[in-house]
């Protein structure tokens, strides 16, 4: 089976044969997902979740988080759906029905939710979609998001607080941030938004802060980060490189020698 990221208006149809990390790791709306085949991880700066078989996750929108996948040691394939709950759908769903959230959420970023067999009827309906991904109509879309929302809350009830927190990113404090943040791959509007500043106050806080550009301190900071793991952990370049933030093995390998003078092989 080819390799696969299909999306599908609001739903992604996931799979493959192979050991693969995550090109993405900005989180811009809240995303349910069940695992079909193989194994799974996601994690962040605090946590790790492991994801196997019939595992139903929920991960909160605006959160940096990094996933591989994997395929499972009898060699099916890593294979998964996950639907997107958008902000529109979930301020409209809010309006029908009242819901009012007092304060912003303060909960964990990413649920392992418990076994539940209405959650996962919903996702064995999708799975005819894996085949003929033109049947899912955007019209189908929006009432399995309608769905969606409806089993979580009767799932549990407290989830609402999560769901229907509708605030942005407040400013916060840019250096901390950023030294713990400065591997994930993402926009430096990404960035901005998750430290509460529009881009352009982003980019003044930021100078003020490291007196240095966006672009060339993430890339020093990344490639010295590079170089502690390969030379003090003993990992391979190749495994390296997508976990301190670069997109492509070819870019981190030239950066690397520009810097240091000498192949990333060679450490």
């Amino acid at each position: 089976m080819k390799p696969m990221d299909l999306v599908q208006h609001n739903i992604l149809l996931s799979w493959t044969s192979k050991r693969q990390f995550s090109h993405e790791h900005f989180l811009g709306e809240h995303s349910l997902s069940m695992l079909i085949s193989g194994e799974g991880r996601v994690y962040n700066n605090d946590e790790t979740h492991i994801y196997t078989p019939g595992s139903i996750g929920l991960l909160k929108r605006n959160q940096l988080a990094k996933s591989l996948k994997m395929p499972s040691k009898d060699g099916k394939p890593f294979k998964t759906i996950g639907i997107m709950l958008d902000q529109e759908s979930l301020k409209q769903y809010s309006l029908e029905h009242d819901i009012v959230t007092a304060t912003p959420y303060t909960g964990k970023g990413m649920l392992h939710l418990q076994p539940d067999r209405f959650l996962a009827g919903f996702f064995d309906s999708l799975l005819p979609y894996f085949d003929q991904p033109e049947k899912l109509t955007e019209r189908l879309g929006e009432l399995k998001t309608r769905e969606a929302i409806e089993l979580l809350l009767a799932h549990d009830p407290r989830l609402r607080s999560l769901l229907f927190d509708f605030s942005e990113p407040f400013k916060i404090d840019l250096g901390n941030y950023m030294m713990n943040h400065f591997t994930y791959n993402v926009s430096l509007e990404q960035f901005a938004k998750l430290t509460g500043r529009s881009l352009s106050t982003f980019n003044r806080d930021f100078k003020k802060t490291f007196s240095q550009t966006p672009e060339k301190w993430l890339k020093e900071m990344r490639l010295e980060k590079a170089h502690f793991l390969i030379e003090e952990k003993n990992q391979k370049p190749s495994d390296v490189y997508m976990h301190v933030g670069f997109k492509n093995f070819s870019h981190f390998s030239t950066s690397f020698k520009e810097k240091f003078g000498y192949n990333a092989s060679a450490v």
